[in-house]
C-alpha cells in the first residue's frame, strides 16, 4: 500500500493556470499508452483539494458525465462545498494525518491517490506520508500558475524509479519520495 501522487504538469512544473483551469492539458485528450487504468484499478481511496473538486464537478458532473470514481473520496477545504449524488465523497478539513489513517482503512490494502493539487501533495509530503510522484510532463508551458510541488526537497532527494515515454509527446516520471534520514 502506497500514498501516491499522480498527475500531468507542464514541462514548467504547473498542475495548472493561476486561476486553476486544467483546460490547457484537455486539447491531448486520451493519452496513448497510458498508465492511468492499471494505477486508477490499485486505488483504494483518494485524497482532493477543493479547487480539484470543484473543477471536476464543472467539468464532468455539471457536463452531464457520472461521478467519476466508485473509491470513498475525501476532498478537503475550509469551505462548504456541494456533494455529488451518491458518490462518496467525505469534506474533511486540518491535518492530513488523521485523515489518511482513515483513507488507508477504508482502501483495504490498495493504495491512496493524492489528486492534488499541489497544495494538498505538499501537507502529505510534510506529515512523511507520500511514498511516490508519478507525474506525466506535458509538451507545453504555462509560464506561471500553480505550481506541481511548492516545496522545497533537496534532502533526501526523489529517487528516480522510471521514465517513459507516452503517446510521443508526453513522459511519465517515477519517484520514490524517500523518508527523513534515509540515505538516497
Amino acid at each position: 500500500m502506497k500514498t501516491q501522487f499522480y498527475g500531468a504538469c507542464s514541462l514548467d512544473g504547473f498542475l495548472a493556470t493561476p486561476d486553476h483551469d486544467l483546460g490547457w492539458l484537455l486539447q491531448f485528450g486520451e493519452i496513448e499508452g497510458s498508465s492511468y487504468p492499471a494505477f486508477l484499478r490499485g486505488v483504494g481511496a483518494l485524497a482532493m483539494g477543493s479547487h480539484t473538486y470543484e473543477w471536476m464537478l464543472r467539468h464532468a458532473v455539471d457536463a452531464g458525465q457520472p461521478w467519476p470514481y466508485a473509491q470513498p473520496v475525501w476532498v478537503f477545504s475550509s469551505r462548504t462545498l456541494r456533494p455529488v449524488d451518491g458518490a462518496d465523497v467525505r469534506f474533511v478539513g486540518g491535518d492530513v494525518r488523521p485523515v489518511h489513517e482513515a483513507m488507508r482503512r477504508a482502501a483495504a490494502g490498495r493504495n491512496v491517490w493524492v489528486v492534488g493539487g499541489g497544495a494538498l501533495v505538499g501537507q502529505f509530503y510534510d506529515a512523511g506520508l507520500l511514498d511516490e510522484l508519478i507525474v506525466q510532463i506535458a509538451p507545453v508551458t504555462l509560464g506561471e500558475g500553480l505550481p506541481l510541488l511548492p516545496r522545497r526537497i533537496t534532502q533526501p532527494p526523489l529517487r528516480l524509479q522510471s521514465v517513459t515515454t507516452l503517446g510521443g509527446g508526453f513522459a511519465e516520471l517515477r519517484y520514490e519520495v524517500p523518508r527523513p534520514g534515509q540515505s538516497a
